[in-house]
């Protein structure tokens, strides 16, 4: 009797250790996922109050650089959060202002013979549209009806050397580019759908009789559609109607278009109304603008207007040489801030660390 009496209590006391121990147990786990969704919440605050925060930054003549970058560091750790209300709101206020589908560049359509134009920077000068130039202006807005869905815009900044974007870049759905700037499948990509040139890029001598430097200069670009200037300035306006002529019959597959003053004039009233102030926009920024009204996602790599990057080492200011703008027309540091808010928002998307790997996914991105 006395063993028996000695076994059930053996047994007790082994059931309640067991007990004790599952008990333990399901404390720990229950306490780790507290910490983790406690840890998680304030990843989420934080995360939340650097986007507040840089929505509203504002332009400032000097920044300091090493603690705007480190803050800045830190959002770009967060998980992007994209917003359809933000891309949609910005769409149509672009569209209400300046409605790049009818009026992003001279077309037949919006363009009659005998027309004057206006030039961008002054309303005083003009230029007459002849039947010559006119009859070699396209039908009409190149991509009107068509969805251009992720566009990735790709600046010239330092902040794109050694960074493996190529592949990325080159994965989406319409690529923008400038100043007919070096591509190469490792760093910036190779696709391109519009590439523009500065008519400062153009003056090559005896043009007519030689076109073979200009005809290899773009080229290497497809047959991407080419877009100009022409009446920005005055000087802009022969040699760009000069590279018109030249290369419509010899790459009738790469379109050459000229901006249209009028558009260019609207948006810089738009942007103006809104605090930028500066003698004239980039065209980096411009066209940022006019892809926010044209595409479903942007996606904005080499917009960086600092002489060393977010990790604090030392970069060009171009990813392919070392020259610098004219630093009385475009204020990059502001128009950068705008791009800023713009991200913190959710209405774009901006790039400012090396890609993670070749062909990484970046639908996590939208």
């Amino acid at each position: 009797m006395a063993s028996v009496s000695l076994q059930w209590i053996f047994t007790v006391l082994v059931v309640l250790i067991i007990f004790q121990g599952v008990c333990v147990m399901f404390y720990c786990i229950s306490d780790t996922h507290s910490r983790d969704a406690m840890k998680e919440t304030l990843e989420l605050l934080r995360c939340a109050k650097l986007r507040r925060k840089f929505s509203v930054i504002k332009p400032a003549k000097s920044i300091e650089l090493k603690s705007f970058t480190a803050e800045l560091t830190d959002l770009m750790s967060c998980p992007y959060k994209s917003n359809e209300t933000e891309r949609e709101i910005n769409r149509l206020r672009l569209q209400f202002c300046c409605n790049a589908t009818e009026s992003f560049i001279l077309t037949k359509r919006n363009t009659a013979i005998n027309q004057s134009i206006e030039y961008e920077t002054s309303a005083i000068k003009t230029y007459t549209i002849n039947e010559a130039l006119h009859s070699m202006l396209p039908e009409d807005f190149p991509w009107s009806g068509r969805h251009l869905g992720r566009c990735a815009v790709v600046g010239s900044g330092g902040i794109l050397k050694n960074s493996s974007c190529g592949n990325e870049i080159d994965s989406a759905d319409f690529v923008i580019r400038f100043n007919l700037a070096a591509i190469n499948d490792s760093d910036v990509g190779l696709k391109t759908d519009l590439i523009t040139i500065n008519p400062s890029q153009i003056r090559f001598k005896n043009l007519e009789a030689n076109p073979d430097p200009l005809v290899e200069r773009v080229s290497v670009y497809g047959n991407a559609s080419l877009i100009i200037p022409a009446f920005a300035y005055t000087f802009c306006t022969s040699v760009s109607i000069r590279a018109l002529r030249v290369l419509q019959p010899i790459r009738p597959q790469q379109p050459v278009l000229f901006f249209s003053p009028y558009y260019l004039r609207t948006l810089d009233r738009f942007w103006k109304g809104r605090g930028l102030q500066e003698v004239r926009l980039s065209t980096g920024f411009l066209l940022i603008s006019t892809a926010l009204e044209l595409c479903e996602h942007v996606h904005v790599y080499g917009f960086w207007p600092f002489d060393s990057d977010l990790q604090e080492r030392p970069i060009p200011y171009h990813y392919y040489d070392l020259l610098r703008p004219h630093p009385r027309m475009h204020k990059m540091p502001e128009e950068f801030v705008r791009l800023l808010q713009l991200h913190s928002q959710g209405a774009l998307t901006l790039h400012l660390q090396p890609c993670s790997s070749p062909g990484a996914d970046q639908e996590n991105n939208l």
